[in-house]
């Protein structure tokens, strides 16, 4: 499997830094994140203890269905749809058709790499 590389940037900022790429003023380094989540405090919980044994059991146990899912782990189907999905929006994971209506989920990455910068980078001229 890959590496998961993710930032921590408030909306705000994301946007700006889109807007930027999106006009050819900004280039992503080959080592940027590709997923950034708004708060340290989001990351913290879509990767939780157990989010992060969730992913295990899917990858371990590759159930064939979110019930079966539900049944291994014994939370709830809605709890567990509700999660997925958040994963599946972050790229942690993908849903694939299964057997009849049912969606299989499956692990896209077995690491994250968190790119926490501690403050703010000053753009050259900007004073303190």
């Amino acid at each position: 499997m890959a590496t998961l590389k993710v930032g921590i940037a408030d909306p705000e900022e994301m946007k700006a830094r889109t807007m930027r790429i999106g006009k050819g003023e900004e280039k992503p380094a080959p080592g940027d994140p590709t997923v950034w989540f708004p708060s340290t405090e989001s990351f913290a919980r879509l990767l939780s203890a157990g989010n992060r044994e969730l992913l295990r059991i899917i990858h371990e146990q590759e159930p064939g269905s979110l019930e079966e899912l539900a049944q291994i782990t014994g939370r709830a189907t809605p709890n567990v749809s509700r999660t997925l999905k958040k994963m599946e929006s972050y790229g942690l994971i993908r849903m694939e058709k299964g057997k009849g209506l049912k969606l299989e989920p499956k692990v896209n990455f077995d690491r994250v790499e968190l790119a926490l910068p501690l403050f703010e980078r000053r753009k050259k001229g900007a004073r303190k």
